[in-house]
């Protein structure tokens, strides 16, 4: 290891604070980084003389420091080989693992939603696309990030947006951020207050992320053709139009109409959450709201569902008047999306490989479906899947009272997955629905078939 700091100009930092002189402080130092494994068994030190003209001090003082802490053992010195660190001295100690809780075993298949196929990332795509993006990229990419995010991306988004999604936009409306989560916190309580209208079921993490805001959330109940939103008594409003999270299926056209008319009525503004819209697969494509009224939507998306949560990339499509205040919120700086992120989705976009990847994870995606849809038609025909026209999830409805059991049903099988409970707003009156949420997307490919089979052994029995 370590002839990497023999004339390198590489520190060693060693703190010599204390009192007893500036010897016993050098020997305490070096004797502490050894004991705690700070500098390894075998890592060769600096030569006296360069420790000494490091740290200030007189050489004889950083000779004495070694030979004593030689004559100790916790050093040695070898004519021609330098000054190393004993091959006996005190280890760092091992790291303590965690015990698990009895019964707290990792889960051998995870239907978790909201996760895509981790396996299924286009690594040598991406790889090649931030090559080229490194390649042309002018000097002030690496420099300090513009908070609207870079002019590249926003453009690239710009372009894919309308033409993918029917958004109606330009770059300058466009403020790039890390994700859903984050937009939520740039909006609120900066740019918008509460309270705000919220569908009946969604992710208790959002509604924690507003909460922590001041945010009250009002629940909007769920019908089939999503949320009802005849009922909205606040101005603004949170909404998964193209497939409501979690039960699925698209907010009904006349319902799109009736929210527009309300948010213009009042005054506010409809928050869209696009989270799938890219993946459908028995039904024509289904536009985002904002297309319909750019000044009164603000639309989110990221590449969380498309490409991977690790990818923390997501962008705020918003109304003219509300740029400046997400921009003031953000601040002065980019400090939360990579540019060189940033440039390479701007490539890979450009370039055509996203669409592509979404072809190709389309198809792969609708196969997991169908597969679940068959062995559920063979094995449990009296459960019905929902919400499987397009996205990465399916909803298991399950007969009244029985979800609980289910659940467990599924942790006994080694299988990780939600029932609807979880997802629903504490202060939702509608009447309660029973279901597991499968999320289809999630496992690799090779392990998919076996997960199906556990998932089907542990749905409740026809009654």
């Amino acid at each position: 290891m370590a002839d990497s700091w023999v004339n390198s100009g590489v520190d060693l930092h060693l703190d010599l604070a204390g009192t007893g002189g500036k010897r016993a402080a050098l020997i305490t130092a070096l004797r502490d980084a050894v004991r705690t494994g700070r500098l390894a068994p075998g890592t060769r030190l600096p030569p006296y003389r360069s420790l000494a003209a490091d740290l200030g001090l007189a050489r004889n003082t950083a000779a004495d420091a070694y030979a004593e802490l030689v004559a100790e053992g916790w050093l040695t010195a070898v004519q021609g080989s330098g000054t190393r660190v004993a091959s006996r001295a005190e280890p760092l100690p091992a790291a303590r693992t965690p015990k698990k809780a009895p019964g707290a075993a990792a889960p051998r298949y995870n239907l978790r939603q909201g996760q895509p196929d981790a396996t299924s990332f286009p690594r040598p795509e991406w790889l090649a696309a931030a090559r080229r993006a490194l390649a042309v990229a002018p000097h002030d990419a690496f420099g300090p990030g513009d908070p609207r995010g870079r002019r590249e991306l926003r453009e690239a988004l710009a372009g894919y947006l309308a033409r993918a999604r029917g958004v109606r936009t330009s770059p300058e409306r466009i403020v790039v951020c890390s994700g859903f989560a984050h937009a939520l916190r740039l909006l609120f309580p900066a740019v918008l207050r509460g309270p705000l209208a919220v569908e009946a079921y969604g992710l208790a993490f959002h509604r924690a992320i507003l909460a922590a805001a001041g945010v009250e959330t009002i629940p909007l109940a769920l019908d089939e053709n999503g949320a009802r939103v005849a009922e909205l008594d606040v101005p603004a409003v949170l909404l998964t139009p193209a497939h409501q999270f979690p039960t699925g299926g698209p907010l009904h056209h006349d319902r799109r109409t009736a929210v527009l008319d309300h948010v213009r009525a009042t005054g506010g503004v409809l928050i869209e959450d696009d989270y799938d819209g890219e993946f459908r697969y028995d039904r024509k494509p289904v536009g985002a709201v904002q297309g319909l009224d750019p000044e009164h939507v603000v639309y989110v998306g990221s590449v969380s569902k498309s490409l991977s949560p690790a990818v923390r990339l997501g962008w705020l499509v918003l109304p003219e008047r509300l740029v400046d205040a997400v921009l003031a919120a953000k601040g002065e700086r980019e400090a939360w999306a990579s540019v060189l992120d940033q440039l390479t989705l701007a490539e890979f976009l450009e370039s055509g490989a996203y669409d592509k990847h979404i072809r190709r994870m389309r198809q792969r995606y609708r196969r997991r479906r169908d597969l679940l849809v068959e062995a559920l038609a063979e094995r449990a025909p009296h459960v019905v899947p929902t919400g499987i026209a397009a996205g990465l999830h399916a909803v298991l409805r399950l007969p009244p009272g029985s979800e609980p059991s289910a659940v467990k049903a599924a942790t006994w099988q080694g299988i990780a997955l939600d029932g609807l409970a979880a997802f629903r707003h504490p202060g939702s009156t509608m009447s309660t629905m029973d279901g597991l949420v499968v999320g289809y997307a999630t496992p690799p490919e090779h392990a998919y078939p076996a997960a199906i089979d556990a998932l089907c052994r542990a749905l409740p029995p026809a009654s």
